[in-house]
C-alpha cells in the first residue's frame, strides 16, 4: 500500500470529514472510494472509446447519440432537494 500527501483546501477537507463521519468510515476510506469510483468512471470511457473504435465508429459522440433519450427508471432517479 502507497502513501500520499495532498494538499486540500481547508473548506474541502471539512467536507470530507464530514461525509466520511455520516458514512461511518475513515477519511482514508473515503477517499479511496471516492478515487475508486472516478478512477473506473475514467477507465469506462475509455472502453467505450476503444469499443466504438473497433465498431469503426469514428466519433465516440455518434456512439452516444444512438442511445435513446428518455427519462431514467425510477430507481435510478436522483432523489429530488426539498
Amino acid at each position: 500500500m502507497s502513501t500520499l500527501s495532498i494538499r486540500i483546501p481547508d473548506s474541502l477537507h471539512r467536507a470530507v470529514r464530514e461525509l466520511a463521519e455520516s458514512d461511518q468510515v475513515s477519511i482514508n476510506q473515503f477517499i479511496a472510494h471516492a478515487l475508486t469510483e472516478k478512477v473506473s468512471a475514467m477507465k469506462t470511457v475509455d472502453y467505450l472509446r476503444q469499443r466504438a473504435a473497433k465498431a469503426n465508429m469514428a466519433d465516440f459522440d455518434k456512439l452516444l447519440a444512438m442511445v435513446p433519450d428518455r427519462e431514467p427508471d425510477e430507481c435510478d432517479r436522483l432523489p429530488s432537494e426539498g
